[in-house]
């Protein structure tokens, strides 16, 4: 009997320890990845919207497709504020409904409106200026 008690009062601590590196109660630490993020998307973006231009621009250009030497940027950007919504996913910092890691994978692949939702994400958690609208 003694050691069942033991046996659960030990699994109760161990997914305590897990469950708090899931989940931030910190205040303060949610809202510094929730600026590292929104902060990490509007680089993203920059460089996204620069080099689809470009893009545009050579194609027109010359009939030829060339690779910007911006694209590597943009997809370390890309890589880098995937990263960031990870750690808002495993703190489980959504909210509304919001899914910002799916959003934000789907945003850095093209899709637009997944980028208008990262943003709002970033709206709603009071980093607006920190990000430019979708589109």
């Amino acid at each position: 009997m003694i050691t069942r008690t033991v046996k659960r009062a030990a699994a109760l601590v161990v997914a305590a320890v897990l469950m708090s590196g899931c989940s931030s109660d910190d205040p303060a630490q949610a809202k510094e990845w929730q600026r590292d993020y929104c902060t990490k998307l509007r680089s993203w973006q920059d460089m996204a919207h620069a080099t689809t231009g470009s893009e545009a621009d050579a194609d027109a250009g010359d009939g030829q497709s060339a690779r910007s030497p911006d694209f590597d940027d943009t997809d370390s950007a890309g890589h880098s504020v995937i990263d960031a919504s990870k750690r808002l996913d495993r703190a489980g910092l959504e909210h509304g409904g919001t899914h910002i890691l799916d959003d934000t994978v789907d945003a850095v692949g093209g899709n637009i409106g997944a980028e208008s939702r990262a943003v709002s994400y970033c709206d709603s958690s009071g980093f607006e200026t920190l990000v430019r609208s979708a589109g």
